[in-house]
C-alpha cells in the first residue's frame, strides 16, 4: 500500500504547494483523504485517475480541505464515470456539499449523475467501514466555523494511517496516533503559537506521549518551509510517495 501527497500545502499555497489531498492505493483500496480546492489539477498532474477513486474522506469544511469536490464531481460527470463513489466526512456534510456545489457551479447539485454517489456523515470516535477501509474519526480543535473538525485514523490492508488534520494540541491525538504505522501531522509554524493550529515545537513536546512509528509533517507555512533543511523530521512535498 502507498500514500501519495497530491497536495500538502496550507490554505494560502505557501511555497507554491497544492491544497491538502492524500491519495492512498493498495491491492483493494483507492481513496483520498481530503480534497482541497486545487485537488483536481494536482491529481491530473500526477496521472491519478479520479474515476478509479472509490472513497473520499473529509476532515472539515474549509476550502483547502473540501472545496475540490465540486470540480471532481463535475469532472466525473463529463468523463461518464459509472463506478460508485462514497464521500464521508463530519456531520452536516450532505448540506455542505450541496452548498459548495451551488456556490461554484449553479444547479450542479441537482444534476443527475451516471454513478451512485453516497454521502455519509461520520460521528466522532465511531468506527465506520467502507469496503476494505476502516476509518475512526476523532474530534479536534480548529475554531468555530468550518466544522465539525475531525482527525482520521484509517486502517487498510494491515496498515494504519493517522492524520491530525488542522488542529491545536488536543488529547484526542493520543488515541488517534497509538500503534499507527504513519502519522501525518500539521506543523503550521515552527514555534509560534497560533490558535487552532499545531506548531512543530508543540508537537515535539508530545512525541514521547503519542510515540508515532513514522512522522511526516504537512500543512506548513512559509515560516516552516524556510527551515526545511534544518528539521529533524520528514517534511512532505507535493508528489511525495510513502510506501507502507
Amino acid at each position: 500500500m502507498q500514500l501519495r501527497f497530491v497536495g500538502c500545502g496550507d490554505a494560502f499555497g505557501s511555497g507554491g504547494r497544492s491544497n491538502t489531498c492524500f491519495h492512498v492505493t493498495g491491492r483493494d483500496v483507492n481513496f483520498l483523504i481530503d480534497c482541497g480546492a486545487s485537488s483536481l489539477p494536482a491529481l491530473k498532474r500526477f496521472g491519478i485517475a479520479g474515476d478509479d477513486i472509490d472513497l473520499i474522506l473529509i476532515t472539515h469544511f474549509h476550502g483547502d480541505h473540501f472545496a475540490g469536490l465540486p470540480f471532481l464531481l463535475l469532472d466525473a460527470l463529463f468523463s461518464r464515470r459509472t463506478r460508485p463513489l462514497v464521500i464521508a466526512g463530519p456531520e452536516g456534510i450532505e448540506m455542505r456539499l450541496t452548498q459548495v456545489m451551488e456556490a461554484l457551479f449553479e444547479h450542479s447539485s441537482k444534476t443527475r449523475q451516471r454513478f451512485e454517489l453516497s454521502v455519509v456523515a461520520l460521528k466522532p470516535e465511531q468506527a465506520r467501514s467502507f469496503g476494505a477501509v476502516k476509518v475512526t474519526p476523532f474530534p479536534v480543535v480548529h475554531g468555530e466555523s468550518g466544522g465539525p473538525f475531525l482527525a482520521h485514523r484509517v486502517e487498510a490492508e494491515g496498515r494504519i494511517i493517522a492524520y491530525s488534520a488542522d488542529t491545536e494540541w488536543t488529547e484526542t491525538l493520543v488515541p488517534l496516533v497509538r500503534d499507527t504505522d504513519l502519522f501525518i501531522a500539521e506543523a503550521y509554524h515552527y514555534d509560534k503559537i497560533v490558535k487552532n493550529h499545531l506548531s512543530l515545537k508543540t508537537l515535539e513536546a508530545h512525541l514521547s506521549e503519542i510515540k508515532p512509528k513514522r512522522l511526516i509533517l504537512t500543512h506548513m507555512s512559509d515560516d516552516m518551509l524556510g527551515r526545511l533543511d534544518a528539521l529533524d523530521h520528514t517534511a512532505a512535498h507535493d508528489g511525495m510517495i510513502v510506501e507502507l
